[in-house]
């Protein structure tokens, strides 16, 4: 018996849809890069409830005649390819043929569009693949596709979509990696009624100021190099301005966003120790590069590529990148202040230099070394020959081994807290506990004891009122997450208003926060909030305590005394769930003493 057929071109185009539009943001990525395609200098979005009710793109481009406008719909109907050579010459964004098709087999879609020069529009309506009706309307020359009540036919898929802050997330992220590099096209962006972003033709480095702040014009270096392999153009960072997160970092080619591990790293490289340790640069650069020597047609989402060229590109892209940062006055804005001890001349009469005064510890006697003066390496703390052993592994390896709760400890081991700590490569205590060794990570223990405290006083939280209120500005998206946490965050010891649309004024903070840095704090809050790892909390406030807690406890100085580290281990031990952080993370590793003999 026969079991092989073919698929119905709805369910064809439903599979389809999968790879093309995996949620809203699929969809505004394809309609976008058509409007594009087909020449329009200006661009509208509009979405309602994050795309689930409404993806709308208007656009001035050349419209389509009234057979063309039903056979976009099919599978494989594109007017950019024609032969299998095309593929390697590729000038446009979107090719495929299948966009169109895979949205219609999905959501009810309404086309409206009429062809330059001609009287009137056609209007075709859709849904889940079926054409309901065609007719002639009036109606601006250029394209309006209106994508309604999307993944209506499939339930199971609209249910996985998140709140909608997350995907206004995602769109609003498409939006930026379209219009970054478009500079020369006008676009607006309307969420719910309310106009985030309204963009007009202009230059790269206005384009950006349009999308994250006016500020981003003074912390641009400007990068341009033109060789025979690639042209390049576009704008990094200043030093100083580094961010705790890589969100700021874009490259294109030909137009297009690309996500390129070896060109990201060409741009970090670059700057060398000017940046501090896990601080990133924020960068927007564009690539032209001859398409016959690239490959854009390996991943459905077009973000991935091949580059016949890599390392050529990897060392034109980091010296260029490079110089930039040399060249724009890195002399004159590191200071180089000269003490008056160095400046050389005539000295005045009478002048007595200074005697040298060097400080030493009269008591101090190699032969007797303080617990802290004791030299202790990773390599002492291995046994001989164990792979089970949990003390056998490099301590970086342990960051993500969440344990099982743990047992109350007993009151002898409680008692031994007080033993001597040592403080390993500035971030593991070190300490002796009854069960043998314990390697505790500091920072760990204090994201678990902040915690706590947080979780413990909320509502009743120390607050201090700041003399100078803060302004901090997020982008679109972030700043109506950022506008429904406020209520939890108050609960914190945060006061937060919204001045507009994308900026929020601080007038007071926890107590134990500094101003220097509330605007990455926030940032970090809210990357936390949409990341994987804050899904296991019960309710948004307990993610947010725990987001806050993390970057508290990396604001948190190293100990300097043998007070300090007991201190710190002795609260560690009060937690009801000592062993691991609030995200399930691994905080004390137990060094048993059979090990140590080994």
């Amino acid at each position: 018996m026969d079991i092989i057929n073919i698929l119905p071109d709805s369910v064809a185009n439903q599979i389809a849809a999968g790879e093309v539009v995996d949620r809203p943001a699929g969809a505004v990525k394809e309609l976008l890069e058509n409007a594009m395609d087909a020449g329009a200098k200006q661009i509208d979005l509009v979405v309602k409830d994050a795309g689930r009710t409404l993806l709308q793109v208007t656009d001035n481009g050349c419209g389509m005649s009234e057979s063309d406008a039903r056979l976009c719909f099919e599978r494989h109907a594109t007017s950019k390819i024609h032969r299998a050579d095309d593929l390697f010459a590729i000038h446009t964004m979107g090719f495929r043929g299948e966009a169109l098709a895979s949205i219609a087999a999905i959501a009810q879609v309404e086309l409206r569009t009429r062809l330059t020069g001609s009287d009137l529009g056609t209007q075709v309506c859709i849904e889940g693949s079926h054409i309901v009706s065609q007719q002639p309307v009036a109606c601006p020359e250029g394209t309006t596709m209106a994508v309604k009540n999307l993944f209506y036919n499939v339930p199971a898929r609209r249910n996985f979509l998140k709140r909608d802050s997350v995907e206004l997330g995602h769109i609003e992220e498409v939006f930026r990696r379209i219009t970054l590099i478009h500079y020369d096209i006008g676009f607006s962006f309307v969420s719910n009624g309310r106009t985030l972003y309204d963009l007009r033709p202009g230059s790269m480095l206005g384009r950006i100021a349009g999308l994250f702040g006016a500020a981003y014009k003074e912390r641009m270096y400007a990068v341009d190099e033109d060789t025979d392999l690639v042209r390049i153009h576009g704008f990094v960072s200043r030093p100083e301005f580094g961010r705790k997160t890589r969100g700021e970092q874009y490259i294109f080619v030909n137009g297009r966003f690309i996500k390129h591990p070896s060109l990201s790293a060409a741009v970090e490289r670059a700057y060398g120790d000017l940046l501090p340790d896990r601080t990133y640069p924020s960068y927007f650069i564009g690539l032209t590069v001859d398409p016959s020597r690239i490959d854009v047609n390996i991943h459905p989402t077009k973000t991935e590529v091949k580059f016949a060229d890599d390392h050529a590109l990897f060392a034109v892209l980091r010296s260029a990148v490079k110089r930039a940062i040399g060249q724009f006055s890195l002399a004159t804005e590191l200071g180089f202040d000269t003490p008056d001890e160095f400046n050389i001349g005539p000295a005045p009469q009478g002048y007595i230099p200074r005697q040298p005064h060097v400080s030493y510890n009269e008591n101090y006697n190699p032969f007797h070394p303080t617990p802290t003066q004791t030299r202790l390496t990773l390599e002492s703390l291995k046994p001989y020959d164990d792979r089970d052993s949990r003390a056998g592994r490099d301590l970086d390896d342990l960051d993500d081994q969440p344990t099982a709760a743990p047992q109350a400890r007993p009151q002898q081991e409680r008692d031994e807290l007080k033993a001597p700590c040592i403080l390993l490569q500035g971030r593991y205590i070190v300490t002796a506990i009854s069960s043998g060794l314990a390697l505790i990570d500091r920072h760990r223990a204090m994201e678990r004891i902040l915690y706590d405290r947080l979780s413990s006083r909320r509502q009743t939280a120390d607050s201090q009122t700041l003399l100078f209120p803060v302004d901090c500005r997020f982008s679109a998206a972030d700043a109506e997450l950022l506008g429904e946490m406020l209520p939890e965050l108050k609960q914190y010891g945060f006061e937060i208003t919204p001045r507009d649309n994308t900026t929020f004024v601080a007038t007071a903070i926890p107590s134990d926060l500094s101003t220097d840095d509330l605007q990455t704090l926030l940032d970090q809050m809210l990357v936390d909030s949409k990341g994987a790892a804050m899904q296991r909390f019960n309710d948004r406030s307990q993610s947010l305590c725990a987001s806050l807690a993390r970057q508290m406890a990396s604001r948190h100085a190293a100990p300097t005394s043998q007070e300090e580290m007991q201190q710190t281990v002795a609260d560690l031990f009060a937690c009801p769930m000592a062993d691991t952080t609030p995200s399930g993370k691994r905080i004390i590793t137990i060094v048993k003493p059979e090990e140590l003999l080994r």
